[in-house]
């Protein structure tokens, strides 16, 4: 138990508990926004009730989810004070007004709106309260954008000069454009909207299952089923091109990812490995199951290698990631759902074009409607499990290649680190009970089916025929 000693190691722990608990709520929001831009632009379209009690139904989950987001995103950034003191100061010039902005330019406008999203159905202008919806949507996807910038900052610092141990600002944009940061922005903003896809789907397949509202259920499937149809490959492509990313700017990550130990020179051809038991005091692989020569496909599509790649010895040990077998396996578990989505979308797409996902037939496909409730929980797994990849392969540095881990810690007791990373876990505990208990509520209870839709109403008043009109007046003024 030497860790609980070490204040470095308690503020590392500390800041993974609200990453990865915090990453749960934005996750849903910003890709959920988007469906709701979508039943909304439906509804306006068609007049169709279904996809107003669409709209309606589906931004309750997504208030729920908002205000724990809130709750759990705002000790992340008070850390960067606490438990991060070097580190802020070392980067506070860039670093520190991109997290401003995204408070101020992208909180601000989701949170500005969101009370018209949820509250103005009957207050506003549809076309209005459709903006409103449209902003918010944006608001959430920016700050998507802008959280991406910052870390990826991190990853390719550019832009700026190190100077007696604080970064200079040498030119701004060419720091918010660094090398990492439009492919890691649509890396999450794919994840975020596949994961929102797979969660709506999979609680409309169970509604189905439970023949509750079939019908209505199986519109919200088949928007989603069309959806990822787009998504899913888009997201592996751009995977891929972030895995290539790693490959030219983060050898020491890339040599982690793959468990790779020996320098292969360029223009050679080298084994990959699909699983094995990576050893790092022995410095090698007790087991390994590898395909031959598939590395060069697997980051050129190629068999030869075109540039070397670097295995973890060509590093000194405290120059290259520790915990390579949790950085393996993350990579190879976010990669194995994103394919298993992608799978789960073709044979479902197979299905619907067997006019299996009839209203009448849908019903019917239990192991398909099974399989999408499995999935709904495996995009979050697949995002933790791809910022892990990014955040612990980056280490040992907390700025890639410029400022240490050890460096950006605030000089703490241990005692009381464990303190506040105790409190976290209690906290969170009892938000994340308080969200799985609202949200079932939610579920359990189902669409409200019996709301007014706004304009239905004076429409209705303005087409009766006079005749059908009663008189109001007393029997006896009447006679």
């Amino acid at each position: 138990m030497e860790f609980l000693s070490d204040t470095v190691v308690l503020s590392r722990i500390q800041f993974a508990l609200t990453a990865i608990f915090h990453m749960l709520w934005p996750v849903l929001t910003t890709g959920m926004a988007i469906y709701l831009v979508i039943v909304e632009g439906l509804w306006l379209k068609t007049r169709n009730r279904d996809y107003y009690y669409h709209a309606r139904f589906w931004s309750k989950l997504y208030v729920l989810n908002f205000g724990i987001g809130v709750a759990s995103g705002l000790p992340m950034e008070f850390q960067f004070g606490t438990n991060w003191a070097p580190f802020s100061e070392a980067v506070g010039d860039f670093f520190g007004s991109i997290l401003g902005f995204e408070g101020s330019m992208a909180f601000m406008l989701e949170a500005g709106f969101l009370g018209i999203m949820l509250f103005g159905w009957e207050r506003v202008n549809p076309r209005i309260h459709y903006l409103a919806t449209i902003m918010v949507a944006f608001g959430a996807n920016l700050s998507t954008f802008w959280i991406l910038t910052a870390n990826s900052w991190l990853q390719t610092p550019s832009g700026t000069e190190l100077v007696n141990g604080k970064f200079i600002v040498n030119d701004y944009f060419q720091a918010i454009l660094n090398p990492f940061m439009a492919k890691s922005f649509l890396h999450m903003f794919f994840a975020t909207l596949e994961t929102s896809l797979f969660v709506i789907g999979g609680i409309s397949a169970w509604y189905i299952l439970n023949q509750r509202h079939p019908a209505f259920f199986a519109k919200s499937f088949k928007i989603v089923l069309a959806a990822t149809i787009a998504v899913t490959p888009l997201q592996i492509y751009i995977g891929h091109l972030s895995a290539e990313q790693v490959y030219h700017y983060q050898p020491t990550k890339l040599a982690a990812i793959e468990a790779k130990w020996e320098t292969t020179p360029a223009g050679e051809t080298a084994d990959w490995t699909l699983l094995a038991f990576p050893n790092e005091k022995a410095q090698k692989n007790d087991w390994e199951l590898s395909i031959p020569n598939g590395l060069g496909y697997v980051l050129e599509f190629k068999k030869q290698l075109s540039e070397p790649v670097l295995g973890l010895k060509a590093w000194k040990p405290e120059d290259r990631p520790r915990m390579v077998g949790l950085i393996y396996y993350a990579f190879r578990i976010m990669s194995g759902i994103g394919f298993f989505l992608a799978g789960l979308m073709l044979v479902s797409v197979f299905q619907w074009w067997r006019g299996k996902l009839s209203a009448s037939e849908i019903s019917q496909q239990r192991w398909l409607l099974r399989s999408w409730l499995l999935a709904a929980p495996l995009g979050y797994i697949a995002v933790e499990s791809g910022w892990i990849v990014r955040c612990v392969g980056r280490q040992p540095w907390t700025v890639y290649g410029q400022v240490r881990t050890v460096d950006a810690a605030s000089h703490l007791p241990p005692g009381e680190v464990l303190s506040s990373l105790l409190v976290f876990t209690t906290i969170y505990t009892i938000l994340l009970i308080s969200a799985l208990y609202f949200g079932s509520k939610i579920i359990r209870q189902g669409p409200n089916l019996q709301l007014s839709i706004p304009g239905e109403e004076k429409q209705a008043l303005e087409t009766t025929p006079a005749t059908h009109i009663p008189d109001s007046r007393p029997l006896e003024t009447q006679q």
